[in-house]
């Protein structure tokens, strides 16, 4: 029946979900994997906890606008780490800074000479809903990676580290849990199953009107 397919389908996604929260879990946990100062498949990264050692190219720095903590506005912290010696960059999410109280000049410090970032890799920085924020310039709403490389002119691995080491910067990083959505699917499924349940009641309630009427 379709109602049991659909309550299949969830109910995946859900088990597929719950297995990335175990990854991400246990990637909190691990040692780091050293990123090299070359360009990397990204791939067997994702998820994983990484670090990376390098200068950060302070004059690149993006913020990211209307990102939320505790019920208040603010910008997310985002910084290209030059890696060793070579020409190679990773995006560094390097954490969160509240929004002014009324309109002015949003100030971040950023760490000088090599630093050593550990964090999670992302496959990319997480997006929010496009509003007035312009596509280029210091304040964005998003930022992707292969589009900020080729305006950029920078070599940029494909991934993101999400900092989760401290540089003393004055950001906050306590990284929100990513809602992947689990209740929801194990919702969905349920509702689907019990569709499915009453669709075979109907028949069998039906079947049995039907069957005095003959």
């Amino acid at each position: 029946m379709v109602f049991i397919a659909l309550g299949n389908w969830q109910s995946r996604r859900a088990d597929t979900k719950r297995a990335l929260a175990r990854e991400l879990d246990e990637a909190a946990r691990a040692a780091p994997l050293e990123l090299p100062a070359a360009p990397v498949d990204a791939g067997p990264l994702i998820h994983r906890r990484v670090a990376a050692r390098g200068v950060f190219v302070a004059e690149r720095t993006v913020l990211l606008a209307n990102r939320m903590r505790h019920g208040r506005a603010g910008y997310e912290v985002v910084t290209p780490l030059k890696l060793g010696d070579s020409a190679w960059h990773v995006l560094v999410n390097r954490g969160w800074v509240a929004a002014p109280a009324s309109p002015g000049v949003i100030v971040t410090r950023t760490p000088e000479g090599v630093q050593r970032i550990d964090g999670i890799a992302l496959e990319r920085l997480p997006r929010a809903l496009e509003a007035t924020a312009p596509s280029s310039g210091t304040v964005r709403q998003n930022l992707d990676i292969a589009a900020f490389a080729a305006e950029s002119g920078l070599a940029l691995e494909p991934l993101v580290i999400e900092q989760h080491s401290d540089t003393d910067d004055g950001l906050e990083r306590d990284w929100p849990r990513a809602d992947l959505g689990i209740e929801k699917n194990e919702s969905y499924a349920l509702q689907w199953y019990t569709f499915a349940a009453l669709a075979i009641v109907l028949a069998i309630v039906l079947s049995f009107r039907r069957g005095p009427e003959r």
